[in-house]
Formats: structure tokens, sequence, C-alpha cells
């Protein structure tokens, strides 16, 4: 057992690569792969801090998360929107869209009313406390990646979409996640 307080017995000890050895590259990766890789990692990792940094700074300044204060900022926007309309707008599963509504409805931030003629539709309105959430945050209230994504030239986001979804194929993700806002990840 080794006496450096860095080592962990359950890391595997590395060994070196005989001269005549060829390893793949699937199987360690070349030089550039990985240091292409590095960098594309990097750069996530400022693409999730800058998400995360907005959503904190929404959170202690106006006291809501960031999903909610979206869906206050659409609702304020588009008085008497329903919430299948409202998850269309925020492009989230409409039991997304009524939970967040809900939570809004319950703190006393929005009003649901059912004043059409079908009893089951509800028109949401946003209320004083929810406009005086809405004075205090900082913007975008969509987030800052959806800011930044609308900024960018069609071409951009159609490489990024390819490359992205090569990447998610590649990660086996559950795409299902596509419906749930940045803010509850």
């Amino acid at each position: 057992m080794r006496s450096d307080p860095r080592y962990d017995s359950r890391m595997p000890r590395q060994t070196k690569i005989a001269a005549t050895a060829t390893p793949t590259a699937a199987a360690f990766g070349d030089a550039a792969s990985t240091e292409s890789a590095t960098r594309v990692l990097r750069r996530f990792r400022v693409v999730f801090n800058a998400v995360k940094s907005h959503f904190q700074q929404i959170e202690k300044r106006a006291g809501v998360g960031g999903a909610q204060l979206w869906t206050l900022s659409v609702i304020s926007t588009n008085p008497g929107i329903g919430v299948n309309d409202l998850a269309r707008a925020m492009d989230v599963h409409q039991t997304t869209a009524s939970n967040l509504v809900k939570s809004l409805v319950i703190a006393g931030m929005i009003a649901a009313e059912k004043k059409s003629p079908d009893r089951r539709a509800v028109q949401l309105r946003i209320l004083a406390p929810g406009k005086r959430v809405l004075l205090s945050a900082p913007g975008p209230f969509a987030g800052v990646l959806p800011e930044a994504l609308a900024r960018l030239d069609v071409e951009t986001l159609r490489r990024l979409d390819q490359d992205l979804a090569l990447l998610i194929k590649t990660l086996a993700a559950d795409e299902r996640a596509a419906g749930i806002p940045l803010a509850q990840m």
C-alpha cells in the first residue's frame, strides 16, 4: 500500500504499456482526440455554470425558481393563457406546466379562473405578488441559454442540433428529459 494520501487503493494501478504494444485509439484515445474531448468538456462546464449561476441569482433576488419566474413572465405577457398554451409557449410537458401553475397559485402569485364555456379549462392571470417578483428578478426570464441560442445564426443552430443529437445518441440518454426546464434539473 502506498503512503501517499492522494492514492486511493480502489483506483487501478497505472501500468506502463510496452513499447511494442500499439493500443487502439478506441481503447485509450489518441492525444488529439483526448485533447479535443477535454476542451469540449470544459466548454460544457462553462455553459452549465453560466446557466446554474443565472438560476441561483434568480432564486436569491426573486425568491422563486427559474422555471417559476419564466412561467410568471409568460402569463404576464399573455393574460388569460391556458395551461396547454403555457406548456407550448415554454416547450414543456403539460404536466410540468400544470405543476408550475399549481405552485404559483398556492403562493398567491397567479390566479387560475374558469371563465370559458368548458369549465375544465382555466385562464391564468398574474396577481400583484407575481408582478413584484418579476420586477425584482434579473432577466432574461426564460434563462440565459435560450436567450443565447436565440442570438445564434440558423447555420450554427443547425450544426449544434446535429452534433448534440449525435452526443445524445452516444450517451443513450432519455430524450423525455427534453421537456424538463433547465431550472428544474
